[in-house]
């Protein structure tokens, strides 16, 4: 069996060209790609077969074997990024109204430390920002006092790319309520941009989420969301207890709306909302 389009024609994926190509990314990033999302893989690297002078996936998959670099971009164009301004917007409900006063009378002197573990374009990270900020220039002061770090990581060195821009286009405007709109945002000919306040908080960097993290901190809070739907139980289960560990106790690890844990790390955490999940205090 075969997969091509009627319509653009070019080379056709086979199945077990698919296959190949599902066992390289699990093995670079442990995404699995189940076989309906065979269409979707031919239409990303038809695209790459073009810039690459290749007429067949056989010789793309052999490329992508040798060539660490094409290997990558490989991964970066099968990479999901769907996101918006206040996706779920009960989590940062949670985080402004239950977790800032607890961190307010916690007295640590450390900065407050949140991880945006998938940030794909960044609207997750600068939400958190701009809820963090606050609705007026009083509740900002806050943010600003208690050092608020925001580390946003994703896999794919584009995305990354456009946490540094910070620039969106129109239709994310509407998505962000006002007075955060008026506050955190500037307009531009284009659409707009994250206003310097927000900006500063966030420290954007490249992290496949199952090599090695470089840092020794834990932290505050951790999103992870809408991203281990892509992943088996066994990467599922690997990866949360990897997060747990890195959370602070006393943090909170909020997760996609229609993810589940797929280990016993439920046993760990104290459910605090839908998807919400905190670490006791005396765990560590």
């Amino acid at each position: 069996m075969s997969y091509i389009s009627p319509i653009d024609g070019g080379a056709e994926l086979s199945t077990a060209e698919f296959q190949a190509i599902a066992a390289i990314l699990h093995q670079e990033a442990r995404i699995s790609l189940a076989p309906q999302k065979a269409t979707l893989v031919r239409s990303r690297l038809a695209k790459r077969l073009r810039a690459r002078n290749l007429t067949s996936f056989g010789d793309y998959i052999a490329l992508i074997r040798r060539d660490t670099a094409e290997r990558k971009i490989m991964v970066d164009a099968l990479t999901t990024n769907h996101t918006h301004f206040f996706r779920e917007k009960h989590h940062f409900d949670h985080l402004v109204e239950e977790m800032v006063p607890y961190w307010r009378t916690r007295g640590s002197r450390d900065p407050i430390r949140i991880w945006s573990s998938a940030s794909s374009s960044g609207e997750e990270v600068y939400t958190t920002a701009m809820a963090l900020l606050g609705r007026d220039l009083r509740e900002a002061q806050w943010a600003k006092s208690a050092h608020v770090q925001l580390l946003a990581t994703d896999i794919n060195a584009d995305m990354v790319a456009a946490v540094r821009r910070a620039e969106y286009g129109k239709a994310g405007l509407e998505q962000i309520p006002q007075p955060y709109r008026k506050l955190w945002t500037r307009e531009t000919k284009d659409g707009f941009t994250i206003a310097p306040e927000a900006r500063d908080m966030v420290t954007p960097t490249q992290l496949n989420l199952f090599e090695r993290w470089p840092w020794r901190y834990q932290f505050d809070a951790i999103f992870c969301r809408n991203v281990m739907i892509y992943f088996n139980d066994e990467a599922k289960a690997e990866l949360e207890m990897r997060l747990i560990n890195q959370l602070l106790p006393g943090g909170v690890l909020y997760i996609g709306h229609s993810e589940r844990f797929a280990s016993n790390a439920r046993t760990f955490m104290i459910p605090c909302g839908h998807t919400m999940y905190r670490k006791p205090e005396d765990m560590r």
